[in-house]
């Protein structure tokens, strides 16, 4: 769909200041201007974050307490289990405390709900059924902060819970031992925390703690000389190669999880892309590296993490197989780590067949059954896996501009359909949920993604309802999908060495988006065509006066036939990026809209 560019606007003079004081480039001052860095001593700390600069976990509220429960239990030899969530963030806080309890010694397992069956977070069976087996104590990661009704299950049934989590709390909190959360008390300076990074909280603290306790069982507070510092404690040099493991883990799960890549989270992924993936990956991520045909040595980025890593271990939890990705992050044994990278690499390539099959179905549904100013699409049918609805929603949300609802209906009569949902800035999904709440069996998520459950004879009367919620919420005149362009610069502006001083604001994602540039009134050097093995992107070459650069489009073969049509001039929106091929390094755009110069 057609997009409304809104170009930034800056004060030349503030420009200008930031550019002299901080001894940077123009384009690279405006940039960061409109990424809230302003004042010169603001610069060096955000193109240069460092992992030192990470908070104490005595900082994060619960974090202490947390620890030192763990700590007795597993001095007591009690058994544990890690309570995880099915997605990267989830895997990757159950791998970091799994692997902390075995560092000590502790008796510990670990349990990850099925998305197809179960659904996200505790639910009372599993934790009957864990107690069952000798459970005494349960510790969740990436879940648990709204768990009242499983938090009175596990009391009544002598199981001791500690919480760890990131999510909204709500109003009530669950009856636990212990709760580590970044929101809680709003005393933590930084409240975007992802899972695995309260889990490597807490695993930092544990270290500390068992450091100091055996410290004082020696009687002596001497420390090895071949320690190093941890937060003030020196801990062994065993105990630091695992706590740098698991800062690879938690940049995992906070890229894969979308959390903001500003303060520690920029200091982590920054750290992870130049070192951690290299020289702290365990066994099967590296396997898991190499299946997916990256290198190590070339430069890294978060993208790399979000698109390339994140799918295939994602790709289990969505097939209902979360253990697997577990048991790859942790395994010691190198054959099964190969037979893990590769099996979740083909549970990966499924899900894109899957996902595939169900977008071409779904833009059917929307091309037979929608008008073009329709404010929303409902979609349902038979088959469709639960578990990749939400991925397609949210490709079809971002293709439409729509909020859009996918319903898996069952091939049983009497099952309920189950749905996922996606929603467009303008609009809090939640609530859209909750206004129609009478034609639903249940929902939750929040405002920019939920999930639902309807009766199948409701659908028609949900999908009404939800398309007049929308319209209402939503003019037609805001329906209309933006492209925000940090900056207008030639074709001439860009050269190795500019597009290395945009690279120097890495790592990109939520929060510090990689900088759209636009440049008008470039034509074709070359006609338009389809690349990649199913034909499915697009590239071209583009000139400006005397400079050519080619730019390439993911998923967009269809702006081939739309380019060769129109002709004449194009205005292009793109990303600047460095191609390095055999040695050689050359600028190339990465296409994100284009229209006909006025």
């Amino acid at each position: 769909m057609a997009k409304k560019w809104i170009i930034r606007t800056y004060d030349r003079e503030h420009v200008n200041l930031l550019e002299r004081n901080a001894h940077i480039h123009p384009l690279l001052a405006q940039l960061l201007i409109g990424r809230g860095v302003e004042r010169p001593d603001q610069v060096s700390g955000f193109l240069q974050p460092k992992l030192t600069g990470l908070r104490e976990p005595s900082l994060l509220p619960g974090c202490v307490e947390t620890a030192q429960r763990l700590l007795d239990a597993i001095q007591n030899d009690r058994k544990i289990t890690v309570y995880g969530d099915y997605d990267v963030d989830g895997m990757t806080a159950t791998a970091i405390l799994r692997q902390a309890i075995r560092l000590l010694g502790g008796q510990v397992d670990y349990y990850l709900p099925s998305r197809l069956t179960e659904g996200y977070g505790l639910n009372s069976g599993a934790i009957r059924a864990l107690a069952a087996q000798g459970t005494q104590l349960i510790i969740t990661v990436d879940c648990g902060i709204n768990s009242i009704e499983e938090a009175k299950t596990a009391k009544e049934l002598g199981v001791e819970l500690l919480i760890t989590d990131h999510h909204t709390p709500g109003k009530t909190l669950p009856d636990a031992a212990a709760i580590t959360h970044p929101q809680i008390g709003n005393t933590y300076p930084f409240q975007e925390l992802s899972g695995s990074t309260v889990a490597l909280k807490v695993a930092w603290s544990l270290c500390q703690q068992a450091t100091e306790s055996d410290q004082q069982k020696q009687g002596t507070n001497q420390q090895s000389a071949d320690s190093d510092n941890s937060g003030g404690v020196k801990v062994s040099p065993k105990m630091r190669e695992f706590l740098m493991q698991a800062v690879v883990f938690a940049a995992l799960g906070a890229v894969a999880d979308v959390m903001p890549l500003v303060d520690e989270n920029r200091a982590l992924v920054r750290f992870v892309l130049e070192r951690g993936l290299r020289d702290y990956a365990t066994l099967g991520l590296r396997e898991l590296l190499q299946v997916a045909k990256i290198d190590t040595s070339k430069t890294l980025t978060a993208e790399l993490i979000a698109f390339q890593i994140a799918p295939r271990l994602n790709a289990a939890g969505r097939l209902g197989l979360a253990q697997l990705g577990v048991e790859l992050l942790v395994t010691d044994k190198p054959e099964r780590a190969k037979e893990l990278s590769q099996y979740i690499n083909n549970l990966n390539e499924t899900r894109q067949k899957i996902e595939r099959e169900i977008t071409r179905a779904a833009i059917r549904q929307i091309d037979e059954l929608f008008l073009p100013d329709d404010p929303a699409y409902v979609l349902a049918d038979i088959g469709w896996h639960v578990g990749i609805i939400g991925i397609v929603a949210g490709k079809l949300c971002e293709k439409y501009n729509r909020p859009v609802i996918l319903l898996a209906k069952d091939k049983m009569e009497n099952k309920p359909a189950t749905g996922s949902g996606r929603a467009v800035p303008e609009m809090n999904l939640y609530n859209a949920l909750e206004a129609c709440s009478d034609y639903l069996i249940r929902f939750g998520g929040h405002a920019a993604a939920a999930g639902v459950s309807v009766e199948d004879s409701q659908i028609d009367l949900f999908r009404e309802a939800f398309c007049e919620y929308v319209a209402a919420a939503i003019p037609s005149e805001q329906r209309e999908a933006e492209l925000t362009i940090d900056a207008e610069f030639p074709f001439s502006a860009f050269d190795v060495a500019m597009v290395k001083r945009i690279e120097s604001m890495a790592p990109f994602g939520q929060c510090n988006a990689r900088p759209i540039i636009c440049t008008r009134g470039v034509t074709l050097a070359e006609p338009p065509k389809t690349m990649g093995a199913d034909k499915r992107h697009f590239t071209a070459t583009f000139r400006q006066h005397q400079q050519t650069l080619r730019a390439v489009a993911f998923g967009a073969a269809e702006w081939v036939d739309e380019m060769q049509q129109c002709g004449g001039a194009f205005d292009v929106a793109f990303h600047p990026v460095i191609n390095e091929f055999r040695g050689f390094s050359k600028v190339e755009l990465q296409l994100l809209d284009w229209k006909q110069s006025e």
